[in-house]
C-alpha cells in the first residue's frame, strides 16, 4: 500500500515507485522513505517532509482505510497478490528481492526475531536478508517496530493455553 499511497499522491503508475517498508504489518511499520524513488528520483526530492509523513501516516493506519472501502470486514486483495508474488518467486527460483517477515541475526542491530525486511528468494526460499542502508532515524523506528513484537510475543507467552 506504501508504494500505492506514493503514486496516488505523485499521480504515476505504482510500479514506477520503488521502495520497502521495515518491520511490523501495522502502526509500527518503517516506510523507508530515504530509500523510495520514482522512476529514480529520490521520493524526498519530489514531496516536502509533510506531505512524506501524511504517505507514512496512511501507510500505517491503511489498512482499515480499506477494509471500510472493501465494506466486507476483509483487506485480502492485496495479501493474495503478495503471496502470489512470494510463492511465484520460490517456485521459479527468481531470487526476487522482496519484503517478507525473516528470523533476523544480526541485521539492522536486532536478532532472533521474526520481522519484516528486503530479503532475496528463491527455490530454497529466503536466501539471504538484504541489509540497505538506513537513516538513523529510519533505524531507531525499526528498533520501536522491533520492541513492539517482542512485547506482543511476550504478551502471547503469558496467556494460557
Amino acid at each position: 500500500r506504501f508504494r500505492t499511497f506514493v503514486a496516488e499522491t505523485l499521480h504515476v503508475a505504482p510500479k514506477d515507485v520503488t521502495g520497502f517498508v521495515l518491520g511490523t504489518h501495522g502502526d509500527s511499520m518503517v516506510p523507508l522513505l530515504s530509500l523510495t524513488s520514482v522512476g529514480g528520483v529520490p521520493l524526498t526530492k519530489l514531496l516536502p517532509a509533510d506531505r512524506l509523513q501524511a504517505i507514512v501516516q496512511r501507510t500505517r493506519s491503511g489498512g482499515g482505510e480499506i477494509v471500510n472501502l472493501l465494506k466486507t470486514g476483509s483487506a485480502y486483495y492485496a495479501p493474495s497478490a503478495s503471496q502470489a508474488e512470494l510463492v511465484r518467486a520460490v517456485v521459479r527460483n527468481e531470487h526476487r528481492l522482496l519484503p517478507v517477515s525473516a528470523m533476523v541475526s544480526g541485521e539492522f542491530g536486532e536478532k532472533d526475531v521474526y520481522i519484516g525486511v528486503p530479503v532475496v528468494l528463491g527455490r530454497s526460499g529466503v536466501e539471504r536478508i538484504v541489509e540497505v542502508d538506513v537513516t538513523p532515524e529510519e533505524r531507531a523506528l525499526f528498533q520501536d517496530s522491533v520492541r513492539a513484537v517482542r512485547e506482543d510475543l511476550a504478551i502471547l507467552a503469558r496467556r494460557p493455553t
